[in-house]
């Protein structure tokens, strides 16, 4: 590959990519922005000089290398943060449900979990198991030997075994979902309880995030009656002001985008398990909802 051209051309294929790869890895929308533009420099002083085969595996390699270092900081980061921690909200095309392996990768429940993971263990699981990179090329991106990269698949393999949930497949476009989240706005918007409980599933958890910036439960609620009745009683917080609600998929799945005076205030999505709400997730935290105002597109 010689030239400028080739070179923007081939990034510009690979963008939306590596954008995934580093949102993936630091839970973080504007992180992975920030990944993208530094692996466009580094991509463009390589191209002149370097004999590239496979820019894929390159682009990879180098997005890695920028979202590990951003994730090592934001883990030290996060042991102080206030209340329970969500990944920032990534608000995509609708086609992303159309790949399950991809919808499931971007789940708010997949990125929890995530989270349990060390940043080489989580960065090893994503290019393996979301992207079906080989140990040799991962082994490049991350720094270890191949060997040590089968090790550490599967310790992060056996993590995410532990903690995942099995949830009902991302299909927010079909009649069902789309049935189940007008049944779930309408109760929640108008107060009642009674269908709240029906759309809910039992032990549904409700989990806020807003870093201790706006109001909001420091701790997850279980319960469908206590769920219910918290989402009842938050309906006074849009009492005041212009209030409205977009239909949206976020993270893959159904979601609303609150807003307030035009001012986008929380950003709500959900996970489904036997038809219904088996998990809410609250995203209030005003340095994380704007990264909802835009939508992308994921791709692997």
């Amino acid at each position: 590959m010689t030239g400028t051209k080739p070179a923007v051309d081939e990034f510009v294929r690979h963008r939306d990519l590596l954008f995934t790869i580093a949102y993936e890895i630091t839970g973080s929308v504007v992180d992975a922005e920030d990944v993208v533009q530094e692996s466009y420099l580094r991509w463009q002083e390589a191209a002149g000089t370097t004999e590239i085969r496979n820019p894929r595996a390159y682009l990879a390699r180098i997005a890695t290398r920028q979202a590990l270092n951003r994730n090592r900081g934001n883990a030290r980061r996060r042991e102080d943060y206030v209340g329970p921690w969500l990944p920032e909200p990534l608000v995509t095309v609708p086609d992303v449900a159309e790949d399950a392996v991809l919808a499931d990768s971007v789940s708010m429940a997949m990125m929890v979990v995530l989270e349990s993971l060390t940043p080489d263990e989580r960065a090893v699981f994503v290019l393996r198991e979301v992207f079906a990179f080989g140990h040799d090329e991962i082994a490049e991106a991350i720094g270890k030997t191949p060997v040590a990269v089968r090790q550490i698949a599967h310790r992060a393999r056996s993590g995410v075994q532990a903690h995942r949930p099995t949830l009902d497949a991302p299909a927010a476009s079909t009649p069902q979902a789309q049935r189940l989240t007008e049944r779930f706005l309408r109760a929640a918007t108008t107060g009642d309880l009674r269908d709240l409980l029906d759309v809910l599933a039992p032990d549904v958890v409700l989990t806020s995030d807003s870093g201790g910036k706006v109001r909001a439960n420091r701790r997850p609620i279980r319960s469908a009656d206590k769920v219910g009745r918290f989402l009842i009683g938050i309906r006074e917080n849009y009492t005041a002001g212009d209030v409205r609600f977009d239909l949206a998929l976020v993270n893959g799945r159904p979601g609303v985008l609150g807003y307030v005076d035009d001012v986008l205030d929380t950003v709500t999505t959900w996970d489904v398990v036997d038809d219904r709400i088996a998990a809410i997730y609250l995203v209030r935290n005003p340095d994380k909802v704007g990264a909802a105002g835009t939508v992308r597109t994921v791709t692997r």
